[in-house]
């Protein structure tokens, strides 16, 4: 017995794991590129819908606070996502 929590009907389902299957590494690839790169666009229109007009550095870091660790941003950027929130 399969139990189906995706909102996606099993036929849909079946034709995109085809065509994923179909695809080359380099096409698999590149396809995790662009969705990585739209959540990082989505990621920085909140943060400038919550901070408004800010330097592109401070974009940046606040960008990539939220996806490293508090003590590698201190370590690599000496900036303090706590300090400066995030």
């Amino acid at each position: 017995m399969t139990v189906q929590i995706s909102d996606t009907s099993p036929d849909i389902e079946e034709i995109l794991v085809t065509g994923y299957r179909r695809m080359t590494p380099q096409q698999k690839l590149k396809r995790v590129d662009e969705l990585t790169k739209a959540v990082q666009q989505l990621a920085l229109a909140r943060i400038r819908q919550q901070y408004g007009k800010i330097p592109e550095r401070e974009e940046r870091l606040r960008l990539a606070a939220l996806w490293l660790d508090r003590e590698t941003m201190i370590k690599v950027f000496n900036w303090d996502p706590e300090v400066k929130g995030y």
